[in-house]
Order: C-alpha cells, then sequence, then structure tokens
C-alpha cells in the first residue's frame, strides 16, 4: 500500500532575507505548477510577500514573457504600475548568486503591441522562452563551462575506505541497473510498466572502440594519479564516443561534439591515423605509473596510499602481500583482486536481484530491493551490485540491514565484509545504514563486490538516484542544483547557507520533501530521464 503523502511544511519568513521589503505578484502562465511553487517557497523563506493579484501593494510583478504578462494584465492597468516588471531569470539569478543582482538586464518592457523590448546584446535570449527548453539550453551551458573537479569516481568503490564517505558523484562506473521496481508507493500496474522500461538494455552501437579502450585505460590511469578532473574529461568523452553511429576517421567529424576539446580531437586523430596513442605509451613504461595505478585497483586503495606503498619500495601485488601496514579490506582487496575485476553478466545481475529481493521479503514484507547502476541502466554487465534498499512505510528499514546481512550469510551469498555502519535506529548520518562486502554467485566461488544502502523512504529517491548514475548525470544535477541555492548529494536536497570569499555555502539541516526520482528532476528543472537513458 503507498504511503500517504506528508503535508509538507510552509517555510519560516526570514524579515531579514534576501527579497526582504518586496510584495511580488507572480504571472503563472507558461511556468510549471512545480517551478512556480519553488519560486513562492524561496521568495517567502527569504523575506518576501506574495500577492494573489495585482494591486498597489506590488512592488514587484514576475512574468515568462510579454505574451505571459498582457494574458493577465491590460493595457491601462500595466500603465499605472508603478514598480518593476522583470523576467523569472531575475529571480533564478539572484537565488543563485545568493544576493539581489542588477534588475537592469532583466526588466521586461513592452511596447503597445505587446512585444518585449530590452537590450538583447546584454541578456541574449531573454524573452519568448518556452519554460522548460529554456531551462534546459540555459543549465547546459553552465554545466559545460564548470571546470570543478569531481571527487573521486572509482568503478568498484576503491576511494570509499579512506574517504569514509560516499560522494554523491562517486556512485560511478562504467560500472553496475535493474529491471524491477523504481519507487515505493506506486501501483502494482505503474511497477509493471516501470520494469519493462528498465529492461531496455543498453547497447551503443560503439563502432570506435579503438578510440574508447584507450581513453578507459588513461581513466584509469589519472583515477590512480589522483587527478580526477583528467580522468573525468576522459570518461565523459567514452561515453559520447561510444554512441556515434559512424566509425571516426577524422578528428573533424566530433570537433563540435560536447566533452570533446582540442586536446581530445588531437588524441582521437593521433589514435585513427596510427592505431594508437603515444601518451598512454608513455605512462605504461613509466614505472612509477603502472605501480600506482596497479596498486589503485586493488579495492580500498586509494591514491594516497598506492604512492606510500611505491614510496616503500613495493612493485607488485606479491610485494604487497607481506606489507603488515593494509587494513583488513585491503587485504581482502589484494586476495580477491582478479575476481573482483571480473564483470558480472547481466543476466547473472538480474538472478541475484531476485534472490535478493526474496531474501527480503521473507525476513520483512514490503521491503524494495533496486540493483542500481550500471545494471538499473541497462548495461550489457557490471563491475559491482549497488543495492538500493527502502520501504514503504518509513519505518521497516531500521534495523532491518543486520538482519538482511545475517541471513544472506546463512545462505552462502555473502562470504566477506568490507564496511558495515548502522545509523537507522540511532537516527544519525541521516538514518542510512551501509554495507559493502563481497558476494558469490549460487554454486559459485568466484568473489563479486555488492554494496546494501538502506534509505529512509522520505530520501530513498535522492539515493536511487546517486546509486543508479551515471558519474556525469550525477554531477550535472549537483552543480544544477548548487546553481539554484542547494546542496545535493544521495540523502537529500538541502537549501545551501551563502558563502563567502567565492567559497561554496554549507549545507543546510533538511532536505526538501521529495518522493520520486522524477520529482527530483522536476524540482531542479532537469528533462526526466529513464534509467536506461543516463548513460550520458
Amino acid at each position: 500500500m503507498a504511503p500517504k503523502r506528508t503535508k509538507r511544511k510552509s517555510p519560516s519568513p526570514d524579515p531579514q532575507g534576501m527579497f526582504a521589503g518586496m510584495t511580488v505578484f507572480l504571472i503563472e502562465d507558461g511556468v510549471q505548477s512545480l517551478r512556480l511553487q519553488i519560486w513562492k517557497q524561496k521568495l517567502v523563506q527569504m523575506g518576501a510577500k506574495v500577492e494573489t493579484q495585482l494591486s498597489e501593494k506590488v512592488s514587484h510583478v514576475f512574468a515568462i514573457s510579454s505574451d505571459a504578462l498582457f494574458h493577465h494584465v491590460d493595457d491601462d492597468r500595466l500603465a499605472r504600475f508603478k514598480g518593476h516588471v522583470l523576467l523569472y531569470r531575475w529571480l533564478e539569478e539572484s537565488l543563485a548568486a545568493g544576493e539581489k543582482v542588477s534588475e537592469d538586464f532583466y526588466i521586461l518592457k513592452v511596447d503597445p503591441e505587446g512585444f518585449d523590448i530590452f537590450d538583447k546584446s546584454l541578456k541574449p535570449k531573454q524573452a519568448n522562452r518556452n519554460s522548460s527548453s529554456y531551462d534546459e539550453h540555459s543549465h547546459c551551458k553552465r554545466i559545460k563551462s564548470s571546470h570543478e573537479e569531481i571527487k573521486q569516481t572509482n568503478e568498484e568503490k576503491k576511494g570509499d575506505i579512506e574517504t569514509n564517505s560516499v560522494s554523491w558523484a562517486s556512485n560511478t562506473e562504467p560500472h553496475s541497473p535493474s529491471s524491477l521496481t523504481s519507487s515505493p508507493g506506486i501501483s502494482s500496474t505503474q511497477d509493471k510498466d516501470v520494469g519493462m522500461q528498465m529492461s531496455f538494455q543498453y547497447s551503443p552501437p560503439d563502432l570506435n572502440k579503438g578510440i574508447t579502450e584507450i581513453f578507459g585505460k588513461l581513466v584509469n590511469i589519472y583515477r590512480a594519479l589522483g587527478d580526477d578532473r583528467r580522468s573525468f574529461s576522459y570518461y565523459k568523452a567514452i561515453a559520447v564516443v561510444e554512441k556515434l553511429p559512424f566509425k571516426v576517421e577524422s578528428a573533424d567529424q566530433v570537433k563540435d561534439l560536447p566533452g570533446i576539446g582540442k586536446s581530445m580531437q588531437d588524441h582521437i586523430q593521433e589514435i585513427v591515423t596510427t592505431g594508437k596513442l603515444s601518451k598512454l605509451e608513455q605512462f605504461e613504461t613509466d614505472e612509477k605509473v603502472k605501480t600506482i595505478t596497479l596498486f589503485g585497483e586493488v579495492w580500498g586503495i586509494g591514491p594516497a596510499t598506492a604512492l606510500k606503498l611505491y614510496e616503500k619500495g613495493h612493485r607488485t601485488l606479491d610485494d604487497l602481500k607481506n606489507e603488515d601496514s593494509l587494513t583488513n579490506a585491503q587485504v581482502i582487496g589484494l586476495k580477491y583482486f582478479d575476481d573482483i575485476k571480473t564483470r558480472i553478466p547481466r543476466h547473472e545481475a538480474q538472478e541475484m536481484e531476485l534472490v535478493l529481493q526474496k531474501a527480503a521479503e521473507d525476513i520483512i514484507p514490503g521491503m524494495v530491493v533496486v540493483c542500481g547502476g550500471s545494471y538499473r541502466r541497462g548495461k550489457a554487465s557490471c563491475g559491482d551490485l549497488d543495492i538500493v534498499i527502502t520501504h514503504p512505510d518509513g519505518k521497516s528499514h531500521k534495523g532491518f540491514l543486520q538482519n538482511y546481512v545475517k541471513r544472506l550469510k546463512e545462505m552462502k551469498l555473502l562470504r566477506e565484509d568490507l564496511i558495515f555502519s548502522t545509523h537507522s535506529e540511532e537516527g544519525t548520518d541521516s538514518g542510512v545504514d551501509t554495507y559493502f562486502g563481497l558476494c558469490t554467485y549460487p554454486g559459485r566461488e568466484l568473489r563479486h563486490r555488492i554494496d546494501f544502502k538502506v534509505y529512509p523512504r522520505d530520501i530513498y529517491a535522492f539515493g536511487l538516484i546517486a546509486w543508479t548514475g551515471n558519474d556525469v548525470l550525477n554531477r550535472r544535477l549537483r552543480l544544477l542544483a548548487e546553481s539554484k541555492g542547494y546542496r545535493l548529494d544521495d540523502t537529500g536536497l538541502f537549501p545551501a547557507t551563502h558563502g563567502s570569499g567565492g567559497k561554496r555555502g554549507s549545507r543546510g539541516t533538511a532536505s526538501l520533501k521529495l518522493e520520486t526520482e522524477k520529482e527530483v528532476f522536476d524540482y531542479l528543472g532537469f528533462p526526466w530521464l529513464e534509467p536506461y537513458e543516463r548513460n550520458l
């Protein structure tokens, strides 16, 4: 049975907030209802008053275009209005900046015919915008121009031991996906529809394996060296090149594609001309790079530890077997190194998901168990299993993971533990329980990596998005949230405090209440993508 939707609390007005002293009237034409709700909430929360009709008290009118404005306000009344008429973009830019920006570039002036007039040389494409298409274009530009480094992306979560956390952007992979439910709280009929959609297998043409395989090696090398920015650049380029419906024979064919800059074009030209890349060959002959890269492939060993091990004189995995500074998790990662690197065929991942769902149902009926990652995105194989769990009643998830792990060990499915932390019963760390370990396919001894994340129902959607990925999408959503004055991670969407000196503000304590993945996408103004469409 679907959980009852909780009524959202109205934000507490801040009389000293950014919009204090403003009394606004919002023209609703052309604006999505959810977006309008967001703007009203932020205005009230930051000190403004929102009127339901145009009156003498109103200081500011916001509209998406002059057409929308004239649909609600006649010429005479508008002529008598003494306040400011602005495009909604002013509100968005002010929220993103954390302070009111100048109104000069956002004034919506109109001539007698009702057409927009403003200095287009100052702010191009400010008017006549369709709400969704404008937002997508605007935010994509912002995202593409950002050079902020991502946190370590690790196909097998190798760095989680050292960072002791899972960031929104570190879910990863070329990685793991599911073909069953999406979110609790939907009908069985919807469940079946969602299942059909998620079962689509992601099968890009990949006519350019010569390019993508070389770039894949560079992804791993730069990741091992701790250079996340370069690693992520090649990761993005792979996603673009593998989808091309033609074989690349010249860099000119890809020069206008996203993620393919001048340096990447030069690499592609060298590969299609010679069949190899000198940069990769240099790395592969450099002893330090080779060794650090190798050590970084051991689960639990990050770039800093790999460098220390190299400086101690270790050069091979056999050398590490006698290293007494390794943690228990790193020793396990070393012991099952070859197993962990073996990818899991899709049909086996699907069978494992069914076994996990049955085991959960036997413990507590109604538990929702979804295999995320690249499996849920439709990939033909996955590096590990990312299992996202919740319960529709909002309480039965508490304490579930301990019993679940015990049951799966009795079934000989879970074999070795890497991380086990519980917070649901204490209410700490957003109430999220976590288990990382190794598992075996029924009847086999080959180890695979498996992660469990158990979320309270009210933040489950955020966890499902984060652990479905891919990294490119997660990063875009996070940057988009920041541009709107929020902080996004796998536990929620939080209003951000205002940073100083150009630094990011800290995360607020209370997340917005959004129950489904689609509500999160809609709230942020990002076009909805089914899981199998998230291989960006």
